[in-house]
């Protein structure tokens, strides 16, 4: 039997959890990932992490002149995964907010999972490239494992996902 179902944790790294973008939100959904990811491996999904990747020339990146604040830089402590939960799976660097490489590999699976943070940057712009890479495929948010910039942002990126046939749970 085939894995159909896939778990995407998107940039739970600790420069945002807990580094130089992190936020009590961020580290407040831990426990929660943790669990998701525990729950999603006994019932035999597959499980995926995106790293948010960036090079020592981050400050003269487009990105970069819009947020100057240094984060996960390739190597570093805040690139690394802040999952100490047996983070084995696939890892899909990006440069930038959504991965195409994780929505083609998504498009393999019945049903996609997402977690993790920024809810209003990179979880709604994987999930929304994952619903335009395969329109059929069901992708889904689990809110309570996902935190945003601010909580304002975080609930406006869930009405967004939603509005965009993405279900929220």
């Amino acid at each position: 039997m085939s894995v159909t179902r896939l778990l995407v944790v998107v940039d739970m790294q600790h420069d945002f959890v807990d580094g130089s973008l992190g936020t009590p939100e961020a580290q407040a959904i831990l426990p929660e990932v943790r669990a998701l990811i525990a729950r999603e491996r006994a019932a035999g999904s597959e499980v995926a992490f995106t790293l948010d990747t960036h090079g020592e020339d981050y400050l003269s990146t487009q990105e970069g002149e819009r947020l100057p604040v240094p984060h996960c830089i390739r190597g570093t402590h805040g690139w690394e995964l802040a999952v100490p939960c047996d983070a084995q799976g696939r890892r899909f660097e990006k440069g930038t907010f959504g991965s195409v490489e994780l929505a083609r590999y998504a498009a393999a699976f019945g049903e996609v999972v997402l977690c993790g943070v920024c809810t209003d940057i990179c979880v709604v712009s994987n999930a929304l490239l994952i619903k335009a890479f395969s329109p059929e495929t069901r992708v889904s948010v689990v809110e309570r494992a996902c935190a945003g910039t601010t909580p304002a942002a975080h609930d406006a990126a869930i009405a967004t996902m939603r509005s965009c046939q993405v279900e929220i749970i």
